[in-house]
């Protein structure tokens, strides 16, 4: 069972004022507050409750109201590569085709219907009106996500993180790490190993090779 639209809530709209006369325009712009998880989720998005500037243009035509449009806000998230914070302007266009409620399920009038079957795929995508209103909402979302980056940077040339310390490599561009192969830091344990046997050796046999000297003056 389908939830009736709201005329109260801000990203509804109406479209009474337009009329069903094709070619009829109306421009509409309004600020609206982001709703939930507006973006890529966990990613970067529209912080809830932040302004979204819309601005509209709706057109009559045979079918229903073609709605044109562009979103404007700030969006944030986390860099991927150096994972601090970043935030930008986001600006997102859109366009969707509302049907009238006697339109069929192509999106074209009743009474335009004819035998022709060769209609465009995107005509069986058409949101018909409600009374008519139309629900900007999931059109917006579709929208904003299309218009984020999925891997979003800080910077484009953002060098990321030290993958051995962490370090944040933008703030220390001269920073870097020894690179030692495990299998030489091993052989190289065991070679200083042996040197301290030897040294251990050699100083025990120093004193036993000065008293036979000592022995034989005598």
């Amino acid at each position: 069972m389908s939830t009736r639209l709201d005329h109260r809530n801000p990203l509804v709209f109406d479209t009474h004022e337009l009329g069903r006369r094709p070619g009829a325009l109306q421009r509409v712009t309004r600020t609206v507050d982001a709703p939930k998880d507006l973006g890529l989720q966990g990613v970067i998005g529209v912080p809830e409750g932040e302004p979204v500037e819309l601005d509209l243009r709706l057109e009559s035509v045979m079918e229903g109201v073609l709605v044109t449009g562009t979103a404007r806000a700030r969006v944030t998230g986390e860099c991927v590569r150096c994972l601090e914070p970043l935030e930008r302007e986001v600006e997102a266009d859109f366009q969707e085709m509302y049907s009238y409620p006697d339109a069929d399920d192509r999106g074209r009038s009743k009474q335009a219907r004819s035998d022709d079957d060769s209609a465009d795929d995107e005509d069986e995508d058409i949101t018909p009106l409600e009374d008519g209103l139309f629900d900007l909402e999931p059109v917006l979302r579709d929208a904003v996500v299309l218009a984020l980056p999925m891997q979003p940077v800080c910077r484009e040339d953002c060098p990321g993180l030290c993958s051995t310390c962490g370090a944040r490599l933008a703030d220390d561009p001269d920073h870097h790490h020894d690179a030692v192969d495990i299998r030489w830091a091993a052989l190289q344990g065991l070679a200083d190993s042996l040197q301290d046997s030897e040294k251990d050796e050699m100083s025990g046999e120093a004193p036993d090779s000065a008293s036979a000297a000592e022995k034989q003056e005598k």
